[in-house]
């Protein structure tokens, strides 16, 4: 008989394995680590894997990455992926908890803990439980955060042809949508996420004597404004595409009398279709030209591409929502979220094999990156039930 993920029979209790993992949650929290360097993360994460009896754990695989793999009892089947991200971000921690980080200008502001937490507890009840064909891969991947792409790093490496992965699934906690709640969309569900510098060079000089500089205030000015059209006049209004502006840099140490030789400018720009993505990049690059040469300054544009768009299958974005209809119940999951226009490296694993990243409520918290935020370990149950209702409907010996 397969395995209901509500079942008060089970041989553990979900319940008391999502406890455990709450403190294993804050036990991460309170030693955040960035980037690829997560040393301890990835030591108390394969330490559980190997304690639970995966029959793999391989570590190392974009530097600090860890990969189990759990086989079911119920013979052969298809190999499903879940993927939890681990990193932290470099920001100071305001909660006051009594599990705060300890490090400063390092926090788990996005949930990372969280999501490490609930694949922990997953992987601790498939290996008791094993009822199901087939196998489960469970990703716990470095660097999601800063643009550093840690997901497309092990891809590199060869995950998904080594493991046999035939197709990918992720949550991540969404403050506001209540705890216990679930919400997805077919399609396109998060932008791609590109980034610029643009450092404008001219003749600089005396304030009094303008007419005889090329002012690059000037350019970055009216160069800023112009990107704007990108959005306003360039794209379908029904097409969200946002460029920001986020830093200008420039001047002479507070001289105000002086016009400077060059000022950079950097931002961001998100979009959610792959066509418009590449008409956005044409037009951002026109725009910074023409403004240049318009005010006889020189231009260079670090163009840094980002993130892909994160398009969810259709079809494996149905058996997802089913698969949290059946863990929370119907009226608890929403199939038709709104857009968001963040960005996330799942993308990368989308854009080679088919799957989905769900929504996992985490109830009336602070905002994600934001210094008060902090994942709520109430969701860490549903989000185990989740996962288990998945691998329970995609490796069962009945037939699609």
């Amino acid at each position: 008989m397969t395995f209901s993920p509500s079942s008060p029979d089970a041989p553990s209790s979900l319940d008391a394995i999502a406890a455990k993992a709450s403190t294993w949650r804050q036990q991460i929290h309170q030693s955040p680590e960035v980037l690829f360097d997560l040393p301890q993360t990835a030591a108390l994460v394969s330490g559980k894997l190997k304690e639970f009896g995966c029959d793999e754990v391989v570590e190392g695989m974009a530097r600090s990455g860890v990969v189990a793999v759990i086989k079911g009892n119920r013979g052969p089947g298809r190999t499903i992926a879940l993927r939890a991200d681990m990193d932290a971000l470099p920001m100071s921690e305001q909660t006051n908890l009594p599990y705060a980080s300890k490090t400063e200008n390092r926090m788990h502001a996005c949930g990372h803990d969280g999501h490490t937490a609930v694949l922990l507890a997953t992987a601790a009840a498939l290996a008791e439980r094993r009822d199901f064909a087939g196998t489960v891969v469970l990703v716990f991947q470095p660097a999601e955060e800063g643009g550093a792409g840690g997901g497309r790093v092990m891809i590199e490496e060869g995950l998904l042809e080594r493991f046999g992965i035939e197709e990918v699934y992720a949550l991540h906690n969404q403050p506001g949508l209540p705890v216990g709640s679930f919400a997805i969309r077919p399609g396109a569900l998060m932008a791609s996420g590109d980034r610029f510098v643009v450092t404008i060079s001219a003749k600089g000089g005396h304030a009094a004597e303008p007419h005889l500089t090329a002012d690059p205030v000037l350019t970055a000015a009216q160069m800023i404004v112009a990107l704007q059209a990108i959005a306003s006049r360039f794209t379908d209004p029904s097409a969200p595409v946002v460029v920001s502006t986020t830093f200008l840099e420039g001047g002479n140490d507070g001289a105000l009398n002086v016009i400077p030789a060059s000022v950079r400018v950097g931002g961001s720009i998100r979009s959610m279709d792959p066509a418009i993505r590449k008409s956005v990049e044409a037009h951002f690059k026109e725009i910074v030209e023409s403004s240049a040469r318009m005010c006889g300054a020189d231009v260079e544009i670090d163009w840094r591409p980002g993130y892909p768009v994160t398009i969810n299958d259709p079809e494996k974005t149905a058996l997802a929502a089913q698969a949290a209809i059946t863990a929370v119940g119907q009226d608890r999951v929403d199939t038709e979220c709104p857009l968001t226009m963040g960005s996330e490296d799942f993308s990368y694993m989308l854009e080679k094999r088919p799957g989905a990243l769900i929504w996992l409520g985490n109830g009336d918290s602070a905002a994600l990156h934001n210094p008060a935020f902090d994942f709520n370990d109430d969701a860490i149950i549903h989000g185990l039930r989740y996962w288990l209702s998945l691998v329970d409907q995609r490796l069962n010996p009945t037939p699609d």
